[in-house]
């Protein structure tokens, strides 16, 4: 043994060639905590004072290195510049040793080499993989660009044009595209790995293979001329821009970086890479997206612990084969969990089947299914128009008409002819769980699963938690909503539940900026400029006005304060019969394109539809617009943490990112509302305090903005 550590050790082989293997202990996976970074500091300073022939770097886990540890490195984007420099250099140091070792080197790379694992990767001479790995340089993703180098040697390796597009896109590359580019040297079999890193080794020996090409290489300026330079990053950024848009500034940053690098050497391109880092790190949304990164493992702990010792989801049924009906089947079949679809029409199945199909066959057309993916799929989901199989369910997912006596007769009617044991979850968006349940005999097996449209691309499943609900129950439906590839948040039953009661006050303060005289079509760029990705006009006519009407009535009803003491331009479309997309006209006009999707277009009826409800005009600043929509919605997104009814601003907050899109670079609305400070917040709230009790913050946040207090401890 050359050297034994808790993250790694580094023994040598019969062949006189050192392996260094990462085996971080008391985890599941490798990763570059400060542990992990010390360690490998000191096993490179006793290997460059050890006589080695060659030095491999492998992992005893199912996985290389997944990354830096962000628990732990986020803490220092609170640090002076300097000291966010220092860490940078001192890692870099590490990475520069390996490069610079007396011996060839060799990655063996298994599972998934992302971020600082890859950057690692890179400093060795030779990377070999299996089939299946993937790598890449997840860092924009996070609001940061890669700190260890990252930015210099991958373009040196693939060029400046493969680089751009990989880290500036954050994507996990796969072996295949690796190889072709550049990257990676080899892929074997798990069984070949270390045989074919050595036999790497032995052709370096030999003079087979040269390794000082390599490394100077990777430590000389690009090999292009000024004029080819100019042509790869400023195309690059023309398209990288737009695409990343202006409130996501990593990936512009970093082409830019790598641009200012490109006629340096290697320790001059890693101060410009240490440069952009520290811009970058220091910014509102580098902290917020890190933080959604957090929020997301947190999830999923939560999730796991909701879930502990649920019994398995073996089959499950669906009541309604529309839209929402037809694409839960879909995904739980897609899944794996094969559905009984049940409709009361045989044109209703028929549509369902259909609209399963065509998901399949996009997904097929993508390359990520194929035939006999389609054909198991679609054999996992079992039409019927009576309730045949249903007595063989483990959960069946009540998706019928939003009408609470409709669904209270179909539900008493199920829970008869289903077994005593099976969970019943209705997908209502607004009916109290606690009122549905009136009408059951074992109303603690039932519970509120809310999904949102479409199914298949809406990740978010609220698990709503009735009175009587049985914790078992929550277990088994958590649980099958994580099989469904679904992200699951339990919460407790009121009104709109969380992501609908906070959605209507945003929509309410919508309607009463109209009726003071705002332009519409202001306010949708307004807000879109803020972040969201579609304003609240265009999103009222995706959602449905007629769906809006409903809803708000049932949120006026729960909370008084939400009733609007106006007549609306919403009221007047749904009394117009102007629904949104689905008749064609809204606040826009519709038509389908060649691809068969709605494209928006101006409705010329709408003037006049404003003007009627319109008390008067006047010019608006887009800050009051965001003001205006944003205060009442943060304030709500408050109320319902502190009624309980979700349990953590982490939870209210990832609830309207993933079921609303709330632009994930702010964080959510309760993180949002901590980056301008609780006592500033009121005070903004107070100003407009006029416009009635969605304005008006809780003695709560109150006390908690003079206590200079936040969401996000």
């Amino acid at each position: 043994m050359i050297y034994s550590g808790s993250a790694l050790n580094v023994t040598l082989l019969p062949s006189g060639i050192a392996n260094l293997t990462f085996d971080l202990r008391d985890s599941s996976v490798n990763k570059f905590n400060e542990l992990t970074l010390r360690e490998l500091r000191e096993a490179i300073d006793v290997l460059m004072e050890t006589d080695i022939s060659g030095l491999i770097f492998s992992s005893a886990k199912p996985a290389f290195i997944v990354g830096a540890d962000i628990t732990e490195f986020t803490g220092m984007f609170d640090e002076a510049e300097g000291e966010i420099t220092k860490w940078l250099v001192e890692g870099n140091q590490i990475f520069n040793d390996i490069e610079d070792l007396p011996c060839p080197t060799v990655s063996a790379i298994s599972g998934v080499a992302l971020g600082g694992g890859f950057e690692m990767a890179l400093s060795t001479d030779f990377r070999v993989v299996t089939e299946g790995t993937k790598v890449g340089f997840p860092e924009v993703k996070l609001g940061i660009l890669p700190g260890f180098g990252g930015t210099v040697r991958l373009p040196r390796l693939i060029g400046a044009d493969n680089a751009n597009q990989w880290i500036s896109a954050g994507s996990h590359i796969k072996a295949r595209q690796a190889l072709n580019e550049g990257a990676i040297d080899a892929i074997v079999s798990c069984e070949n790995l270390l045989p074919a890193c050595e036999n790497l080794i032995a052709q370096c020996l030999e003079n087979k293979l040269s390794t000082q090409r390599i490394r100077q290489q990777k430590k000389s300026p690009l090999t292009l001329s000024e004029i080819e330079l100019n042509v790869a990053f400023e195309t690059a950024l023309g398209l990288i821009a737009p695409r990343a848009g202006p409130n996501y500034p990593a990936p512009v940053v970093a082409v830019k970086v790598m641009q200012s690098a490109a006629n340096l050497d290697r320790e001059g391109a890693l101060q410009a890479e240490h440069k952009g880092f520290v811009e970058l790190a220091k910014t509102e949304v580098a902290k917020n997206l890190v933080q959604m990164f957090l929020n997301d493992q947190y999830l999923s702990s939560t999730a796991k612990k909701h879930s502990h010792n649920a019994s398995e989801v073996k089959k499950a049924g669906v009541l309604g084969a529309g839209i929402m009906g037809g694409g839960i089947a879909y995904q739980s079949a897609l899944k794996g969990v094969p559905i009984l679809m049940k409709d009361i029409a045989q044109e209703g199945l028929d549509l369902g089947v259909s609209e399963a199909g065509k998901l399949l066959n996009k997904q097929r057309a993508r390359g990520r299914i194929d035939i006999d993916k389609v054909v198991s799929v679609l054999g996992d989901i079992t039409p019927v128009l009576d309730y045949q199989g249903f007595d063989k369910v483990d959960v069946i997912i009540e998706a019928i008409v939003e009408n609470v006596d409709v669904k209270k007769g179909v539900l008493a009617e199920l829970e008869a002819l289903i077994p005593a044991s099976a969970t019943i979850a209705s997908n209502t968006s607004t009916i109290s769980i606690d009122e549905l349940s009136l009408c059951l005999k074992r109303p603690e097996n039932f519970c509120g699963m809310h999904f949102f449209n479409p199914v298949p691309v809406m990740p978010l499943v609220e698990i709503i938690r009735g009175s009587k609900t049985s914790e078992d129950t929550i277990a088994k439906t958590v649980a099958y909503a994580k099989k469904m590839g679904k992200t699951p948040i339990v919460v407790n039953n009121c009104p709109g539940f969380l992501v609908n009661r906070i959605l209507f006050p945003y929509f309410g303060a919508f309607s009463r900026l109209i009726h003071d005289g705002a332009d519409f079509n202001q306010i949708d760029k307004a807000m879109e400029e803020f972040g969201w990705p579609m304003g609240p006009a265009y999103l009222l006519d995706v959602i449905g006005v007629d769906t809006a009407v409903h809803c708000q009535d049932v949120m006026a009803d729960g909370f008084p304060r939400m009733k609007l003491d106006f007549e609306s331009a919403i009221d007047k479309l749904y009394q117009g019969k102007n629904f949104g997309q689905k008749t064609g006209k809204g606040f826009y006009s519709y038509e389908m394109d060649k691809r068969g999707k709605p494209k928006k277009l101006a409705n010329d009826e709408i003037k006049g539809i404003i003007q009627s409800v319109q008390e008067t005009t006047r010019d608006f600043s887009n800050d009051e617009i965001v003001e205006r929509m944003m205060i009442p919605m943060c304030i709500e997104t408050a109320l319902c943490l502190e009624d309980g009814i979700v349990g953590s601003p982490i939870e209210a907050d990832m609830g309207l990112v993933l079921g609303l899109g709330f632009p994930p670079f702010r964080g959510g609305a309760l993180r949002h509302t901590d980056s301008l400070g609780l006592s500033t917040f009121c005070d903004r709230a107070d100003v407009y305090s006029e416009l009635g009790e969605l304005y008006k913050p809780s003695s709560s946040m109150r006390e908690m903005g003079r206590a200079n207090e936040i969401y996000y401890q």
